[in-house]
């Protein structure tokens, strides 16, 4: 069990960092991978991981503004990709106001680690936060 202790503080130390990261970002901010195994892939996996990332980032921009929901000025935008394993990836995204209120968040859970995965995923995350916002409150 204290094997496992070292790997469970880097991932906690990885996730708040990037979190710090994401407080200062703004509107138009791309997606920031989590993956405490990062460091053990090679440079062809990682190459990967961020185009991968680039090209969920500028999905998820094209169809926030296609539903009328892109960030608006002023406004604070959270996305981050959880990389689990290579079978197991979690989108997330958070977008709030400048006076802090969330305008909107959801997640997705995608099983692949392929641009087609990672696509299909961020559409459903657009589609989901679609679906939120036009339900009757």
């Amino acid at each position: 069990m204290l094997g496992r202790r070292p790997r469970a503080y880097k991932a906690v130390v990885a996730t708040l960092a990037a979190c710090a990261a994401l407080v200062c970002g703004r509107a138009d901010a791309a997606c920031t991978l989590i993956d405490e195994m990062r460091e053990f892939a090679g440079a062809d996996t990682q190459r990967e991981d961020e185009r991968r990332l680039a090209l969920a980032s500028a999905e998820l921009a094209k169809e926030l503004e296609r539903r009328g929901m892109g960030p608006g000025p002023g406004d604070v935008a959270r996305c981050w990709v959880q990389k689990v394993s290579n079978l197991i990836l979690n989108i997330n995204l958070e977008v709030r106001s400048a006076a802090g209120a969330t305008r909107y968040r959801g997640s997705v859970d995608i099983r692949g680690n392929t641009d087609e995965a990672w696509l299909r995923g961020v559409h459903r995350l657009a589609e989901n936060l679609d679906e939120q916002r036009r339900a009757p409150r």
